[in-house]
């Protein structure tokens, strides 16, 4: 086969194509990133530290400018758990943090380092739709799906499908398979894992010795009371009550990232993992020979948790959040048909709407971007099985209020007016 150069000409992940979120020609309430709005805030904040940090640098050896420690450096590690610190109301250990390029890097190194390539992935019957893109990239690894309840996994099923897929690793793997999740408001649900079946998770990842691969990129953002504690990430859950009982090996990985509280493009996230899983990290060819993931990064966001400008963006970010989703909330409320209902979540990004059964969300919405010239993302894209068909997931991160009335109101009548040309 003849090979031909290819380029596409992209500013952004978004550019080239009909769903371009910053064309507002189409009203585009799928793209899970801040707004353009949001990101000049941080750009300024990143040029000031940036600034700070040089002239350190400059005077101190630029060991920002050298390669990093494998896992990141000791002053990031713990600036960053103070910062996490703070957020969660919760202790985070500096010696338990990994540096990473993003929540996705995090995922890839889990699977490319801990876990047996001939291994089991066990994921929610809708979960974060990259992360299945990147789990289907190892070839070798099985992925199997569970069904999801209000208040996290359906736990006999999981239990039933880890007796019925479980063996001993090869030598080198610490794990034979790994449950892959977003217990805290969830992708694309936007539900909230109950403290009951974190604890059970936490048994049954002890009792049979898989990992927890936790999505954990929204925890920070939860809009009913910021200055209340976010919900309890399930990593506590594992150092904390039942993994204090006969010995604590550490069974969770809680994988985040700046992408959501900060930017995308600096690249930058961390680990908070089990010791023997950092010790594996900390020998990972990857990382030593990268001399860190994303170092220098590293070194100016260190400077931006230092000086509080972080922080003030954290802060910043869920007030618009909570603003936007207040706004797709009221008008979905006001304008959805009967017929449909959808999840009113407490943090996150997402909406998730769902229609009566005999509703092709897939076709409905071409339908609603052809037509009224607003879409969303159809559930189906979210499963490993193809469910999901009557279900649509909408952002409202990105967008101003005024325009989320208004696109969703658009999405609504689209809905009403499909939902009368199709048969029940």
């Amino acid at each position: 086969m003849e090979s031909v150069r290819r380029e596409v000409p992209m500013n952004h992940l978004f550019d080239g194509g009909a769903l371009n979120v910053y064309d507002q020609k189409i009203a585009n309430l799928s793209a899970g990133a801040p707004g353009p709005d949001l990101l000049q805030g941080s750009a300024k904040l990143i040029c000031q530290a940036t600034e700070v940090r040089t002239k350190y640098e400059l005077e101190n050896n630029s060991y920002l400018f050298q390669y990093g420690p494998a896992i990141g450096t000791l002053e990031f590690r713990e600036t960053l758990a103070s910062f996490l610190n703070e957020g969660y109301h919760s202790e985070v250990n500096k010696s338990d943090l990994v540096q990473t390029s993003g929540a996705t890097s995090g995922l890839h190194l889990i699977l490319s380092t801990l876990v047996d390539l001939a291994g089991v992935v066990f994921v929610d019957e809708y979960t974060y739709m990259i992360a299945l893109d990147v789990i289907g990239q190892f070839s070798t690894l099985k992925i199997v799906s569970l069904p999801l309840e209000k208040d996290g996994p359906n736990m006999a099923v999981l239990e039933e499908l880890i007796e019925q897929h479980r063996f001993e690793p090869t030598a080198g793997k610490l794990f034979w398979g790994i449950y892959y999740t977003i217990p805290t408001f969830h992708n694309p649900t936007g539900i909230v894992f109950s403290a009951e079946k974190c604890q059970r998770l936490i048994t049954l990842a002890r009792k049979s010795d898989i990992l927890i691969a936790c999505d954990d990129v929204y925890n920070l953002l939860h809009y009913t009371n910021p200055e209340a504690p976010p919900p309890k990430r399930l990593f506590a859950y594992d150092i904390e009550g039942l993994g204090k009982i006969d010995g604590w090996c550490g069974n969770v990985i809680s994988n985040g990232t700046f992408s959501k509280i900060l930017s995308p493009g600096i690249r930058l996230g961390w680990m908070e993992c089990p010791p023997r899983c950092v010790e594996t990290f900390r020998k990972s060819g990857v990382l030593q020979s990268g001399g860190a993931a994303n170092s220098y990064t590293g070194g100016i966001v260190t400077t931006m948790i230092q000086q509080g400008l972080a922080q003030r963006q954290l802060k910043l970010y869920s007030r618009r959040y909570a603003e936007r989703l207040q706004a797709m909330l009221e008008t979905l409320e006001a304008n959805l048909p009967k017929e449909c209902s959808f999840f009113k979540p407490q943090g996150g990004y997402f909406v998730w709407v769902r229609f009566p059964d005999y509703v092709d969300c897939v076709k409905f919405n071409q339908f609603s971007m052809e037509k009224h010239r607003v879409a969303g993302v159809p559930g189906t894209r979210f499963s490993r099985t193809g469910g999901g068909r009557n279900f649509i997931r909408l952002t409202f991160a990105f967008h101003a209020p005024d325009y989320l009335r208004q696109s969703v109101a658009t999405f609504c009548a689209a809905a009403r007016e499909y939902m009368s040309t199709v048969q029940e």
